[in-house]
């Protein structure tokens, strides 16, 4: 069971060493659930958070989401966790806090070791910068060049907030050049964006920041806790009224050029090619998700 980076929505950060919160997150079916082994889990607690990766990672699978393990930076405890988590096969390693191709080439040396000593896949393990300082967000092009192994980008929130010296609030306004910034260097680099996280509780505003993040062009958000998966799902799934709305420019664009016209006017917008494009691109992520959710379903 794979999704590719374009079709993950959603991806929930949860604490490494707590098996309630793992439950609860387990029951969320994210996407992406990724154990968090820095911040989310106290230094003390560390090696047992190690240890409950194998069966965390293997109920993940079973609830059809993928497995991911944020680690630590790679001189402070993220060897020894590559160590214990690699064997129970991780999709994904996120690596905090990065700001240059070299952190990345050295995570991707370590990977094809691990891999090579497991007998797993070469390359198989996927690489997620997380982008939580100026200097992160300005360099991902290098990071993203680093290894082929980077598919997929997430930008910070709190960390790049207390970086930037901004005032953190709901709204998010401090974070939108970065947010722009931070995507036009994804699309650039051919990776795919992943969303800083909502991280105020209210689902009212998290549905509003996801919405805005999708009309600029995020297709997956990061969030640290189970309780807005649902939200995420649902904004960031073409929805009946929008696969509607796109068949119809779709077969007023087409129509139109079979008759040597340059555009069509569908429902009072003048279609053009790029228009179209949107269009068909819409209708293929809702035939993608749906067939995910139905091999996932079987």
């Amino acid at each position: 069971m794979d999704r590719p980076p374009d079709l993950r929505r959603s991806l929930l950060f949860v604490a490494g060493a707590d098996p309630a919160a793992q439950a609860e997150a387990l029951r969320a079916r994210p996407d992406v659930l990724a154990q968090d082994l820095e911040d989310f889990t106290p230094p003390s607690l560390k090696d047992a958070a190690r240890r409950l990766a194998a069966e965390l990672f293997t109920k993940a699978r079973a609830a059809g989401s993928l497995a991911a393990v944020r680690v630590n930076p790679l001189d402070s405890g993220g060897l020894d966790d590559l160590a214990a988590v690699v064997p129970a096969r991780p999709v994904l390693v996120l690596l905090p806090k990065a700001e240059g191709g070299e952190q990345i080439a050295a995570l991707a040396r370590e990977l094809d070791r691990l891999e090579a000593a497991q007998g797993l896949p070469a390359g198989g393990i996927e690489i997620a910068p997380t982008a939580e300082t100026a200097l992160g967000v300005v360099r991902l092009g290098d990071m993203a060049r680093a290894s082929p192994r980077v598919r997929s980008c997430v930008l910070g929130a709190e960390d790049l907030a207390a970086d930037l010296v901004a005032e953190r609030g709901p709204e998010g306004d401090e974070l939108a050049y970065a947010r722009m910034r931070f995507l036009l260097e994804c699309r650039a680099a051919g990776i795919e964006p992943i969303d800083a996280p909502y991280t105020y509780s209210d689902g009212e505003g998290c549905e509003r920041e996801t919405r805005r993040s999708r009309r600029l062009g995020y297709r997956s958000k990061s969030t640290v806790t189970p309780a807005h998966i649902d939200v995420l799902h649902c904004v960031l799934t073409p929805g009946r009224e929008e696969v509607a709305a796109a068949r119809r420019i779709v077969t007023g664009f087409e129509e139109a050029r079979s008759k040597g016209k340059d555009r069509a006017l569908v429902d009072g917008l003048w279609v053009e090619p790029p228009a179209y494009r949107n269009a068909q691109r819409l209708l293929a992520r809702a035939d993608q998700l749906a067939a995910a959710r139905d091999r996932e379903a079987g």
